[in-house]
């Protein structure tokens, strides 16, 4: 889900450094330079960059540029191969099977440990080129006016990922804006001790 649906659940962040002046103008050149690259043909299990907010398969902005009036918008793609649990360990039952009847027909019984860690590694490799990674798209709007970054997603690996492959980019650290850190930037010094001893409170009954 994206900032184009008619819902949409994302994470709110404020940029702590100064932004250089001279950082506008090159928006699209550090897009590019960090952005999505394939693995369809090759053996990774995950790939991640930006692409254009408009379309996941723009990684040149043909479509347009990021700039958008005082907002700067795209998006951050991950790709994740995916491999059943259970194909795994079917392939890997059939390699050892093949290992143990090319052990007897030596005169061996036993496959050692490491031997079985090589076998599930093979299979893997070879199960890659079987199975497509799984795109994800999620969207980034950059309010330049306010200085907040809004990302559509609230999932806690996603937000790491987005926050370093941020900072990696444009050289700018994120504080995500929690109901603590947004209170927190409201009150005085002596409030803000007040703040940190409040406990949370229960609204489901107790029994």
């Amino acid at each position: 889900m994206g900032f184009a649906n008619s819902t949409c659940s994302f994470s709110r962040f404020r940029i702590l450094d100064p932004v250089p002046d001279t950082l506008w103008t090159h928006i699209l050149d550090k897009l590019k330079q960090y952005a999505f690259r394939d693995i369809d043909n090759i053996p990774e299990m995950e790939a991640h960059g930006w692409v254009s907010f408009d379309d996941m398969l723009d990684v040149e902005w043909l479509g347009g540029p990021p700039q958008k009036g005082s907002y700067i918008v795209f998006s951050l793609r991950q790709d994740l191969r995916r491999i059943p649990a259970g194909v795994i360990r079917k392939h890997l039952a059939l390699a050892i099977k093949e290992e143990k009847q090319r052990m007897s027909e030596q005169g061996k019984n036993v496959i050692s440990r490491e031997r079985k860690k090589e076998l599930k590694e093979q299979v893997i490799l070879q199960l890659r080129s079987r199975f497509l990674p799984v795109p994800g798209e999620f969207n980034v709007v950059w309010a330049t006016d306010r200085n907040e970054v809004w990302f559509a997603s609230t999932q806690d690996k996603m937000i790491d990922l987005f926050m370093e492959q941020f900072l990696i980019t444009f050289e700018l650290h994120l504080e995500q804006l929690t109901p603590y850190n947004l209170a927190a930037s409201l009150v005085n010094d002596e409030d803000h001790e007040r703040l940190d001893q409040l406990e949370a409170t229960q609204f489901t009954p107790l029994f």
